[in-house]
């Protein structure tokens, strides 16, 4: 499980811009990686919709902001044109990124056990090193707090 302070797994991902994101390619800038559960699902599409709002807000403090769940990418494509997001989606569909970052969880609903991403965030500094995590994110007031530590940074 990666901590505070030590280098954030790097990887490459496809995005929803056409082009793959490499981690370590976007430095110096920092990062918010948002794991999420799944496309247009309620608290998933308020927390995309959400960081869509800031993302200007982000792009001012030198930060580039990412959603990342194991959904394909037409599916992504969907939910951003439906959502009309701005943020990028990355998909993760061999779950490798999500088991670097320890989101992918067993979960239980409705009695049922099943293997899924637990939402959680990741601010990445521009060196690479995880500079705050939160895990089992709530979404009210979430993406609000994230831009209160990157202006901490």
């Amino acid at each position: 499980m990666p901590q505070i302070g030590e280098n954030a797994p790097d990887f490459t991902l496809p995005s929803t811009s056409g082009e793959d994101v490499t981690l370590s390619s976007l430095k110096p800038k920092a990062v918010v990686l948002f794991f999420y559960p799944r496309d247009n699902t309620s608290g998933c599409t308020k927390e995309a919709i959400g960081f869509s709002e800031l993302k200007e807000a982000f792009a001012a403090e030198n930060v580039e902001v990412f959603g990342l769940s194991k959904d394909d990418m037409k599916s992504h494509h969907k939910f951003v044109e439906k959502q009309e997001l701005t943020v990028e989606l990355l998909t993760d569909a061999d779950s490798d990124v999500c088991e670097a970052y320890d989101v992918w969880k067993e979960k239980k609903m409705y009695g049922k056990t099943y293997m899924g991403i637990e939402r959680s965030t990741f601010l990445i500094d521009g060196e690479g090193k995880i500079a705050q995590v939160w895990r089992k994110v709530k979404v009210p007031g979430h993406v609000e707090e994230v831009m209160e530590a990157v202006k901490a940074l």
